[in-house]
């Protein structure tokens, strides 16, 4: 869909901003929630981190909003530097771009970027994350980074897939009607 720079790094950060939002909320309310409940004794969850003056980062108790903007500048810049090329490369060595329909090749391309960036960012995350507490060690964080994949893969593949990307793609169409329409009419 992107066709140059500034197009594909305005449809990576459509992409981020959506993707963030429902990773924070996915590991804040679905993974973590019971636990935040149970340490705080609230029956909520974003009372359970008001309580705990923050969610847990680098050490220390940070607002939810530090938490997105955080994630937010660290997967962009991955996003940017890795998933967008690294993932149209790999789905173009499965398959040919010009011969494959192209709901196929974009399928392709989200597999690929979601196998990139998941663990990509499972392992920011297991630094972001990690409970410095207790003192840093190497297998910890090994531990932890695999249980993050585990948790995250399953929840980027579907979600990227089925909903994320189907909306991106939405977005991004309205954004550049005009440069699409003009690239279909001289196509036809």
């Amino acid at each position: 869909m992107p066709r140059n720079k500034f197009q594909r790094m305005i449809f990576a950060l459509i992409t981020v901003v959506i993707t963030v939002h429902a990773y924070v909320f996915y590991s804040l309310y679905v993974v973590n929630g019971s636990v935040l409940m149970e340490a705080s004794g609230e029956s909520g969850v974003i009372a359970a981190i008001n309580a705990m003056g923050g969610v847990y980062m680098c050490g220390a108790n940070v607002p939810i909003w530090a938490v997105v903007l955080v994630e937010f500048v660290f997967a962009y810049l991955l996003e940017n530097i890795m998933g967008s090329p690294f993932s149209f490369k790999l789905a173009c060595k499965v398959f040919n771009p010009r011969e494959t329909h192209p709901v196929i090749f974009e399928s392709a391309i989200i597999c690929a970027t979601v196998g990139l960036m998941c663990p990509a960012m499972s392992f920011i995350a297991a630094f972001l994350y990690y409970p410095y507490y207790a003192g840093f060690n190497f297998i910890t964080l090994l531990a932890n980074w695999l249980k993050l994949v585990c948790f995250n893969f399953p929840f980027a593949f579907f979600t990227q897939l089925f909903f994320i990307q189907p909306l991106v793609r939405t977005i991004f169409k309205l954004l550049f009607r005009k440069d699409i329409e003009a690239r279909e009419s001289v196509n036809v």
